[in-house]
């Protein structure tokens, strides 16, 4: 008897302890950054692509736009993501966007996490410089200590997919900015 309430006194306080961590670390930041050798607008568009969006996404299965005017402030769209057989479902919302160089979203997972996400672009001499920025907080107190011990993954996580959009840029063959035939026509009279 002496030993069960050594182990309930060690269940109990880590409990406490697994909540308190939810209290003291209410979210969580990362930051992940790539420079890709190809030119802003162009990183802009292939980030963009929704055809894309799987091969630096991972686990992304479906995008629904649900509201608003696609890929504009106020855009809102549905993702679904499987991992090990499961299923969730973000929906990010577009609040602030500079084309070519910055977008700023809310991600939520209903019940689960809320995301503050950026990213900033910035092009020089031909290359990119890509950062994402994120904080992350659960949603109600369980949530909010399960996150705060996941800044590790999440950080893995992120690091993967920018390091997975930056081959994707590089290897870039789509060209999605053509020049109409008067134009060409134009250039070679000059």
């Amino acid at each position: 008897m002496k030993y069960l309430k050594y182990v309930l006194g060690i269940i109990a306080l880590l409990g406490v302890l697994f909540i308190a961590k939810g209290f003291i670390t209410p979210s969580i930041s990362y930051t992940s950054e790539i420079v890709v050798n190809k030119p802003a607008k162009e990183a802009w568009a292939v980030m963009n692509d929704e055809s894309k969006t799987s091969q630096w996404l991972t686990g992304i299965k479906k995008q629904e736009h649900v509201s608003g005017e696609k890929g504009k402030i106020g855009g809102v769209t549905k993702y679904t993501f499987e991992e090990n057989g499961q299923e969730s479902i973000v929906v990010e919302t577009i609040k602030a966007l500079r084309p070519n160089e910055h977008i700023a979203m809310d991600f939520v997972m209903d019940g689960v996490m809320e995301m503050d996400y950026k990213m900033d672009s910035s092009g020089k001499d031909g290359k990119t410089h890509i950062k994402s920025s994120t904080t992350t907080k659960g949603i109600g107190l369980f949530m909010r200590s399960m996150v705060s011990f996941m800044e590790g993954t999440m950080q893995a996580q992120e690091d993967e997919n920018m390091n997975k959009l930056k081959k994707l840029i590089e290897a870039n063959t789509t060209d999605y900015f053509p020049v109409a035939e008067e134009e060409l026509v134009e250039r070679v009279q000059e």
